[in-house]
């Protein structure tokens, strides 16, 4: 794994939280595979707050792409009502 910066440690763990915030999402934009993610989450927050996490998503349609229901093929990863994040890798690919 590569050195993350406190920054994009914040950011990762936010993704994490966000409901229809895929792991893929989180992959494309830090590397990061889910189980990283987890170890991650882990890692930087409380034990309680961890758990919390982990009931929240294990199993959650909207956290693994593969078992969300996309209509069209160019579905996004973020909610349509999301603000653009101006430091995002991915926003700046052409």
């Amino acid at each position: 794994m590569n050195t993350l910066t406190v920054r994009e440690i914040d950011r990762i763990i936010e993704m994490a939280w966000e409901d229809r915030t895929p792991f893929d999402a989180i992959t494309l934009q830090f590397g990061l595979k889910e189980q990283d993610v987890i170890d991650l989450m882990r890692r930087e927050m409380k034990p309680s707050s961890f758990k919390m996490w982990r009931k929240r998503v294990q199993g959650r349609k909207t956290k693994h792409a593969k078992l969300r229901n996309f209509e069209h093929e160019d579905a996004r990863f973020k909610c349509s009502r999301q603000k653009q994040i101006t430091h995002n890798k991915i926003s700046k690919r052409k």
